[in-house]
């Protein structure tokens, strides 16, 4: 690949080097790999046990309902808190892997294990005490009663 006329870019050689942390290109600016910060420099980064696990959830609508719906596999209802306020929809609860076994010396670690949470502001107006949530393989569906909103009417300007 040939060098751009552009020295900012980084030329293919440079971008491997950075990848690869080849100490060689440390002097030059362009090729030194980006300083990796530290607790110090980020003080909003929280460490992994300071933040539960985030809930993935689908919000749609129909002419009458806005549904919710949350993949909680794996999630006994006993363990599943949901609560509204002011528009404002509250899930969390705990994921249990069901193993009290003590791993020594883990291979892959892809699931998620503990507290979750998600919290979002419903995008319509929702009657708050016609709810209906229902837990059933593996998927949380909340089911709310839309209230209508009037339709605007046109003023005649005479």
């Amino acid at each position: 690949m040939a060098r751009k006329q552009n020295d900012d870019l980084l030329i293919e050689d440079e971008l491997a080097a950075a990848f690869l942390n080849d100490d060689s290109l440390a002097d030059d600016p362009v090729a030194a790999p980006a300083q990796q910060p530290t607790d110090a420099d980020n003080p909003w980064e929280e460490s992994e046990d300071d933040f539960p696990g985030q809930l993935a959830v689908d919000v749609y609508e129909t002419d009458e309902q806005l549904i919710v719906k949350a993949r909680t596999a794996g999630v006994n209802k006993e363990d599943l808190d949901v609560s509204i306020s002011d528009g404002i929809l509250t899930i969390s609860g705990t994921l249990s892997s069901g193993d009290d076994a003590v791993a020594t010396n883990w291979h892959i670690q892809e699931c998620y294990w503990g507290e979750f949470s998600r919290t979002l502001a419903l995008p319509v107006a929702v009657k708050e005490d016609e709810v209906a949530a229902v837990l059933k393989d593996g998927v949380l569906t909340i089911t709310f009663s839309k209230i209508k909103q009037e339709q605007a009417k046109k003023i005649t300007i005479q």
